[in-house]
């Protein structure tokens, strides 16, 4: 029993500090995963999106914390029975989750690793066993260090944690594992490849024999009945090939100019998904950078799901200069963590990008 602790304690110690970092490099993407969990199609607890941040934070820095708690045997019955509670909590929201097909990704691994909602739930499963484990055999995990270096390294775990967050919050995510990372093409990204595997669709065909009805599954061939006709369902087996980025646009209110901008050779992306809401502290630094900008030979537009309204009205606040053109308002933020945000692009290649806080500091 001793070695079979000593082992749930590695293994869940180890697991919960790299979930835990994987969202502590990214908060702001941990707080969407979470508004949607808490909307109204999901638990329908709309009354706590406005502090979705707050709650990112809170529990991407006690996971990481538990984590460290465990490994080094720190307050071991405090840190057992919180990874337990933890546990049991996204156990239930990733079989709620699984079972009527709600979230499609847990964000248990930030964008680092995508899970299905099964997939999670049976991760969250193994880990319940465990940690069960390890309240078992609580008696058998003791400090590895003396009292006082162990109580110097749980509160640096603490502290580390939390400037870390802070950090990432005032600039951008340390380590970013999307598909608009540094170097990546769009157009790559947003490509099916010839070979690529295709969707595999299961077809339920409902006919009248006789006066009853009578099912007939296909890969989607009408079969050949002697009845008449009532209806058919279809069935996603296997979903394919999915490429990295599927809603990426740039729309005018009449055209749909994605390939056009796409092939600039000097491109400024201004990110801001909503513009109601953008840090105005931000925006206000916004105009001397794209007249920059725009003076070394850059194309400068302006990304948002916001209306024409809050367009023209921020234009004339801040004395901005360029247009603004529509996309869906998760793929903007998905393309830069801040409101607003700075992009450059090369041929649809992101060659930086930049917080608001940051943006003096790009090289035109």
């Amino acid at each position: 029993m001793k070695y079979l602790v000593q082992l749930s304690r590695i293994f869940v110690g180890v697991l919960f500090i790299i979930s835990g970092f994987i969202k502590l490099n990214d908060p702001l993407g941990f707080s969407y995963k979470l508004q949607e969990y808490f909307g109204a199609d999901v638990l329908n607890m709309e009354l706590l999106i406005p502090y979705a941040l707050l709650i990112s934070v809170f529990v991407v820095v006690f996971e990481v914390v538990l984590g460290v708690f465990l490994l080094i045997g720190y307050q071991t019955k405090f840190t057992v029975y919180s990874l337990l509670a933890m546990i049991v909590f996204f156990t239930f929201l990733t079989f709620y989750s699984a079972y009527f097909d709600k979230v499609k990704d847990c964000g248990c691994f930030g964008d680092a690793l995508k899970l299905t909602p099964w997939e999670s739930f049976t991760k969250d499963v193994i880990l319940l066993v465990l940690i069960l484990i390890l309240v078992y055999g609580l008696k058998h995990i003791q400090p590895i260090f003396s009292k006082l270096p162990t109580t110097v390294m749980a509160l640096l775990s603490f502290i580390i944690s939390l400037w870390f967050g802070y950090h990432v919050l005032m600039h951008l995510p340390s380590i970013d594992f999307r598909a608009y990372a540094i170097g990546k093409n769009i157009q790559e990204q947003m490509a099916i490849p010839d070979n690529a595997p295709k969707p595999v669709l299961e077809y339920t065909w409902t006919f009248k024999v006789n006066g009853e009805n009578q099912e007939f599954i296909t890969n989607g061939s009408y079969p050949s009945v002697d009845g008449d006709y009532v209806g058919v369902e279809t069935k996603t087996i296997d979903e394919g090939y999915i490429p990295p980025i599927q809603d990426f646009s740039i729309e005018s209110e009449d055209e749909d100019l994605t390939a056009y901008f796409l092939e600039k050779d000097k491109l400024v992306l201004v990110a801001m998904y909503n513009i109601t809401t953008a840090e105005t502290d931000g925006v206000a630094k916004l105009k001397s950078f794209t007249e920059k900008a725009a003076k070394k030979g850059y194309t400068v537009i302006g990304l948002t799901s916001s209306g024409n309204t809050e367009k023209q009205k921020v234009k004339e606040t801040y004395g901005l200069n360029f247009d603004f053109y529509l996309c869906d308002e998760k793929v903007i933020k998905t393309i830069v963590r801040s409101n607003p945000g700075v992009v450059l692009l090369e041929k649809g290649t992101v060659i930086n990008k930049a917080h608001w806080n940051d943006i003096a500091d790009i090289e035109l």
